[in-house]
């Protein structure tokens, strides 16, 4: 059994352990993914535990039956009966079902031989508990050819520099800065009188940001966007590109990246596709109420201390501007 999956239907059973017996219910991913993982799930439970039922539940429809759907979508969560969607590959994407937004437990499935937990209920377990080491294996598996992918979004990340307004002599900081493709272009914007901090929590992430040479314009440093290792007020810019949707408590994110900024600066929330783009990336749609949706940020962001100035999302860039109040 790979490390990965081991890792993780350890996390799970030990903190699922404590409420036996209850049953598990396992929906979605590749056809026949389910099944398979829940018979991990399973095995991963200590003998004491199992007062259990750990159950595969086939989608509604099923292979070969056009759409799509999710078991979990006719079920709702009770305090004996737990809910794992799988998100899925390229052949079983829930485009408009529910079953991710019922269930408690969310894993990206998209690699079965690298599963990541995206999502626990907070009755479940603290978000501490989980949040830094999932995330990082996230996006550890991605660091390697992230520049690759996605090269081609630089000079989206060069205007979206300039359209936040940094200046010579500005601290600029990028939050969240992957392998660092906004760097060269902050560095540039804020000139040998300014400073720029790439940070990350990623290790590899920083790894490849070191091997493009983009230390070269920034000092890099291991962080959790979080708890960010920064004084108060001092910042005059924040860029924080594909960030905010993956913070498990926005609020709570967008007050810290307010702590570390001086009265006046700006953030830039940025992602080089629209919301609708990457939504669709990954196989679904928008729904209301999603944190980046214009209804909501403007009141997330006045709860953690900014003032929304301009939003704007087209199909080639998602960029929200704000001031620190």
């Amino acid at each position: 059994m790979p490390e990965r999956i081991a890792e993780v239907t350890a996390l799970l059973a030990e903190v699922l352990a404590p409420r036996a017996p209850l049953t598990v219910i396992v929906d979605g991913g590749d056809p026949g993914a389910a099944a398979k993982f829940a018979s991990r799930l399973a095995a991963a439970f200590p003998p004491a535990a199992r007062a259990w039922s750990v159950d595969a539940v086939l989608g509604l429809i099923g292979p070969g039956g056009g759409m799509f759907d999710s078991a979990l979508n006719v079920l709702e969560p009770a305090t004996d009966r737990i809910l794992v969607y799988l998100r899925g590959g390229p052949r079983h994407r829930f485009a408009e079902g529910d079953g991710e937004r019922r269930a408690q437990v969310v894993i990206d499935h998209r690699d079965p031989d690298w599963p990541v937990i995206r999502h626990l209920h907070p009755d479940l377990a603290d978000v501490d508990r989980w949040y830094l080491s999932e995330s990082q294996a996230f996006f550890a598996a991605r660091a390697a050819d992230w520049d690759a992918k996605f090269g081609d979004d630089m000079p989206r990340y060069d205007e979206a520099v300039r359209l936040a307004g940094v200046r010579p002599g500005h601290v600029a900081i990028d939050v969240g800065c992957g392998t660092g493709r906004a760097l060269p272009a902050l560095a540039a914007a804020v000139g040998p009188a300014g400073h720029v901090l790439g940070l990350d929590f990623t290790p590899g992430m920083l790894e490849a940001a070191r091997r493009a040479g983009r230390d070269d314009h920034a000092t890099l440093i291991l962080a959790d966007a979080r708890r960010l290792p920064v004084a108060d007020a001092t910042a005059d810019v924040i860029f924080a590109a594909g960030l905010v949707h993956h913070l498990p408590d926005p609020i709570a994110g967008l007050t810290e990246l307010a702590r570390v900024t001086r009265p006046g600066g700006t953030l830039a929330i940025f992602h080089p596709t629209g919301r609708a783009q990457l939504a669709a990336r990954h196989g679904r749609s928008l729904r209301p109420g999603e944190p980046l949706s214009r209804e909501r940020l403007g009141p997330l962001l006045a709860a953690a201390g900014w003032h929304l100035n301009t939003y704007e999302d087209v199909p080639t860039r998602f960029l929200a501007r704000a001031t620190r109040t």
